[in-house]
């Protein structure tokens, strides 16, 4: 059998009993026809980047599948048919990760790098220029004149 990462989006008006309950239906799907799933995890109610048939935000769910292709095929085939389900995809993987997706890490803003290295605080640009000089007048004739028209 081979090895998938699943995800589907669900709309943002269900409950999260709602979405569980869609999680056991499809669990329950590939189980019949002779798959297994592993770990199974709820992101939650996350926004998304465009609106997707009017919904601005979708319930992620996550499924590390242990099925045949024809499992996972009827699987995919009742989730375009449910309108709860916004998006799916499906994604074939050589072993599936142990512990928490990157997705349920939780990361400390402290913890991040900083983008713009160790700069100081009030430097713009990725360099100090220091003062202008001072160009002089223009060469080339471009002083500006007033128009005959208006005077």
């Amino acid at each position: 059998m081979a090895l998938y990462e699943h995800v589907f989006l669900a709309r943002q008006d269900m409950s999260a009993q709602q979405v569980d309950a869609l999680v056991e239906q499809y669990k329950g799907v590939l189980e019949a026809n002779g798959g297994k799933v592993g770990r199974v995890e709820n992101w939650g109610l996350k926004s998304l980047t465009y609106r997707i048939n009017k919904n601005r935000k979708a319930h992620y769910a996550l499924m590390d599948i242990d099925a045949p292709a024809a499992a996972v095929h009827e699987m995919e085939r009742q989730m375009r048919i449910n309108e709860d389900v916004l998006r799916y995809m499906t994604i074939a993987v050589e072993k599936h990760e142990e512990g928490a997706s990157a997705m349920m890490q939780k990361r400390d803003r402290d913890d991040r790098p900083r983008r713009d290295g160790d700069r100081p605080e009030r430097s713009f640009g990725d360099r100090d220029r220091g003062p202008r000089p001072d160009r002089g007048p223009r060469e080339g004739g471009f002083e500006r004149r007033p128009r005959e028209d208006r005077a």
